[in-house]
């Protein structure tokens, strides 16, 4: 029970309380237990003996006091002093004297509900207490958690911390946590002021004003290692990246200088086009003041912001996964944020919510926030609605501690106790730090223009480093040269190493493949001239299906799923597999080679056209039986995750996990195609490009349902002609099969490639169960992926025009093709869209001399395939046939659907 806001007029109710307290003390709630202790223990202390009188005419007064004590723990941070540069709007904190209808008189006086805070002689050292805890330069938001353990641990820790370090002045750091402070305050502070001076005008989005965020992801990697974090992975955007790179993550200074000089070995660290310096990543192995080691992996990002974040954390999971059995306290993530984007991103709300989920759990992860107090030029009240930036965490009860960012120890101690908190309960924490940004939003950039004020008072402000020196000698901490000796040497130090730089003397070392990388290579195009075998034998196929159709004795599944099994047993029997069963019979043989597979996506596991149905759920417990986790012992796991409503999050997530998993097969199931269309940061600054960028691979797939099937624009097209456009290089693979056997192939190639590349699958709907989408078991075990299906009907000498196509529309131009007995047409399929094997294409197209090539698609010409086929084969000179070039891709009226559908075959076969 919460009584902080008791009033005074309630004191009846306390009596009442009070004497079931007496009575049975254990018949009361924990929280008026203490309060009772404490009154029975001052007033026993004052008169000397037990007295057990009626409390009704003493508690008001005490009531007030404890309403008081709880307002500063719950909302003190109002009027924390966590801004450095100008003075905090009023929040209305409320813990005023005249609020709880005490006065100054009262100061002097000592109440039995000071004992719930500690021992104080009068309720003036209490306040003087709680305003340097809850108001100082640290403000505690955690009033909102709903978890009383952990708001309990958070009070009593921060109290009695707060306690021990004679309250904000100390907080009883030794001498060399102090130096090692400084030391990160003076590296950051003249990294930037070095890279200012020279190379003036350059982009390199400095970290001055919030140069204590270096010092915090030290402490925060020190406090990790010290209580058994053994991997940190990092998220941030490009504020303050080349200082993390350089005096966090151990990036040489050199090659940092040499990016900024354009010295062309800079391409060698990415095998590509590369990117600019404040968008790369890095890993290192860090040892650590106590001697431990972490390995430390920063995740390259684009200007996209927080579009890393949701990628950082399928990266952690994947490791948690794979190298700590599951076991998430070993791996850390850490997401560095702007203030701007943290309140304005909407990937930031979806991830939050992901954070407590079985299927996307990383054991919590540490947000920092970059407190700028304005994005780009845009200040914060025109930024958000909310108080504060991180009032996101407040979904998911995550604490959040606002600190002034010019006040070193305290960050420290802010994120050592977020360090503290996460690992003891496995949850998101929020640091904001607020501090300011010096410059523009870059170095070329003006801010005063929108923000004068503002900038008046930055320029007149002392840097944090310069703050924190000051703060030591004036402790007595330090000498007051040591200081100034330090940022003469690392300055002499950055110039001798650019000074090698610009002589051509300095080395380099290319970063190695993470380990789990190691045995893969990179594509090249022969690669894809013909696909590796991947059949496989029919005792296999015999134990998948046994396992596809029994479940255990004990196990009630309703009876419509007792009837999908023995489905699947005729489908078998007849030699007729549909799409369902020839997927879950890729999976399942990958598992018994020992690959572990992850599917996550909106309703994946059932699948969202029924066709999947991964598990079979026991309508009495709930539980779920995976039917392809029961094959033998030392198979590989199959895990599948029906997500949130998100995609941007959730494709993000994925794509992150496969970063770690190479070995795993990892797919991300749109429940529609064009959901994609949220997610399609991800796809184009990640997925598509990020080889070429950052020297990263991924083996993703992407499902994404796609066909014309009548019900309207919204979810009949996945939009290909998008992925289409960003295919080169061999950057990924586009496919759309027409068979269950060439998707149980293209599933397996996945893994039986010698590299990992994205692959994107227009995935069926209506031919999940279409009569003629089947495959025979042959299929499965003498066959491999097919980019192509040539026509086998037509007589090859007397073919006067070629049809290809690809996906669903086959199957309409198939049932034409026999009932008209047109051996005079061709139907080809395309099943591979990128990359096309022109060798063998050509091949089977020279069959056809003289015959009119035509690509016919369901999509209006402006959209789908058509104009990504024109581009590749236009030495044809194709023509198509298609929808009419539309603003939508499909119109909402089955009858035109219909009609549009049957003019297209019409088309099609009219010589």
């Amino acid at each position: 029970m919460d009584i902080s806001f008791l009033s005074n007029s309630e004191a009846q109710y306390v009596d009442s309380m009070y004497q079931q307290y007496l009575q049975n003390p254990d018949s009361v709630d924990e929280t008026w237990q203490n309060f009772f202790k404490g009154y029975d223990f001052a007033r026993n202390f004052e008169n000397g003996s037990t007295n057990t009188s009626s409390p009704t005419a003493e508690v008001a007064k005490d009531l007030s006091v404890l309403n008081l004590i709880n307002t500063y723990r719950e909302r003190g941070h109002l009027k924390s002093t966590t801004n450095p540069i100008r003075k905090r709007r009023d929040r209305d904190a409320g813990v005023d004297l005249k609020e709880f209808n005490l006065s100054d008189e009262d100061l002097k006086s000592n109440f039995s509900a000071l004992n719930s805070l500690g021992n104080f002689n009068s309720l003036k050292d209490a306040i003087d207490f709680l305003e340097s805890t809850y108001c100082g330069n640290i403000g505690f938001e955690f009033d909102h958690i709903v978890n009383r353990a952990q708001k309990k641990w958070l009070q009593e820790k921060i109290e009695k911390d707060f306690r021990k370090s004679g309250f904000k002045e100390d907080f009883n750091f030794s001498i060399d946590k102090k130096k090692r402070i400084l030391t990160k305050l003076n590296s950051a502070t003249v990294f930037e002021n070095f890279l200012g001076t020279k190379y003036i005008g350059q982009k390199r989005f400095s970290l001055e004003g919030g140069e204590n965020t270096i010092s915090a992801c030290d402490a925060i990697i020190n406090r990790a290692a010290d209580m058994g974090v053994t991997e940190v992975v990092i998220g941030m955007a490009h504020r303050g990246r080349l200082n993390v790179l350089s005096n966090i993550m151990g990036k040489t200074y050199e090659y940092i200088f040499s990016e900024f000089e354009g010295i062309e070995h800079a391409r060698d660290m990415t095998m590509g086009d590369g990117d600019v310096k404040y968008h790369l990543g890095f890993k290192s192995l860090l040892k650590t003041p106590s001697g431990k080691s972490v390995f430390v992996k920063l995740m390259p990002n684009p200007s996209h912001l927080e579009a890393v974040a949701p990628v950082v954390e399928g990266f952690a999971r994947a490791k948690a996964d794979i190298y700590h059995e599951g076991n998430s306290e070993k791996i850390l993530p850490i997401i560095l944020h702007g203030d701007a984007a943290v309140a304005g991103q909407g990937v930031v709300y979806e991830v939050a919510q992901m954070g407590k989920l079985k299927g996307y759990n990383t054991g919590g992860t540490i947000h920092f926030v970059i407190n700028n107090q304005v994005g780009f030029t845009t200040d914060f009240d025109d930024a958000r609605s909310s108080i504060y930036s991180t009032d996101v965490a407040k979904v998911t009860d995550s604490p959040v501690i606002h600190v002034n960012g010019d006040d070193a120890e305290a960050v420290v101690y802010a994120v050592e106790l977020a360090v503290e908190y996460r690992q003891k309960f496995g949850q998101d924490i929020y640091i904001d730090m607020v501090c300011y940004r010096k410059h523009g939003h870059n170095e070329s950039d003006e801010p005063k223009y929108t923000q004068p004020e503002l900038y008046n008072l930055i320029s007149k402000h002392d840097n944090p480093r310069k703050i924190y020196s000051a703060e030591l000698i004036s402790r007595g901490s330090i000498e007051a040269e040591l200081a100034t000796q330090m940022e003469k040497e690392f300055k002499k130090d950055l110039q001798t190493r650019l000074d090698k730089v610009r002589d051509k003397r300095a080395k380099y070392e290319k970063m190695k493949p993470d380990e789990e990388w190691e045995n893969y290579r990179k594509s090249t195009p022969e690669d894809y001239f013909e696909s590796p075998e991947t059949g496989v034998q029919i005792h296999i196929l015999e134990k998948l299906k046994n396992a596809l159709t029994i479940l255990p004795s004990d196990f009630n599944p309703i009876k419509k799923s007792e009837k999908l099994l023995q489905d699947r047993k005729q489908k078998w029997d007849d030699n007729k597999l549909d799409w369902s069963m020839a997927e879950l019979m890729a999976y399942g043989s990958l598992q018994l080679e020992g690959h572990d597979v992850r599917i996550s996506g909106q309703d994946c596991i059932r699948g969202t056209f029924s066709h999947r149905h991964a598990a079979v759920f026991d309508q009495k417990t709930g539980e779920k039986y995976f039917n392809l986790n029961h094959l033998e012992q030392g198979q590989g796991k199959l895990s599948v995750f029906n997500s949130l409503l998100s995609e941007y999050a959730v494709m993000g997530f994925e794509y992150g996990y496969s970063l770690a998993r190479p070995d795993a097969l990892t797919i991300w199931e749109a429940q529609f195609g064009d959901f994609s269309n949220t997610a399609q940061t991800i796809v184009d600054q990640f997925i598509s490009s990020a080889e070429s960028k950052w020297n990263i691979n991924s083996g993703l797939m992407l499902f994404l349902p796609h066909g014309y099937e009548g019900q309207g624009p919204e979810h009949s097209s996945a939009k290909p002609e998008r992925y289409l456009q960003i295919c080169a290089e061999f950057n990924m693979v586009a496919a759309n099969c027409t068979t269950p056997s060439n998707m149980f192939h293209l599933i397996r190639r996945q893994l039986k490639f010698p590299f990992r590349v994205p692959t994107v699958v227009f995935t069926p709907k209506s031919l999940l169960r279409h009569p003629l989408c089947v495959s025979k078991k042959e299929e499965l075990i003498e066959d491999k992926f097919q980019e192509f299906f040539d026509d086998d009907f037509c007589e090859k000498d007397k073919v006067r025009r070629v049809l290809l196509c690809t996906g669903k529309i086959y199957y309409d131009l198939l049932e034409r093709q026999r009932k008209e007995d047109r051996k005079d047409i061709a139907i080809i399929r395309m099943e591979q869209l990128h990359p096309i094997p022109f060798e063998r294409f050509d091949k089977m197209m020279g069959k056809y001399k003289g015959a009119e090539i035509v690509w016919v698609q369901e999509e209006p010409k402006n959209m789908g395939f058509w104009n990504y086929i024109l581009r590749k084969i236009d030495y044809y000179s194709p023509k198509v046939i298609s929808r009419k070039s539309s603003a939508s891709p499909a119109t909402g009226y089955a009858s035109i659907h219909n009609k549009e559908q049957l003019e297209i075959i019409e088309k099609a076969f009219k010589l």
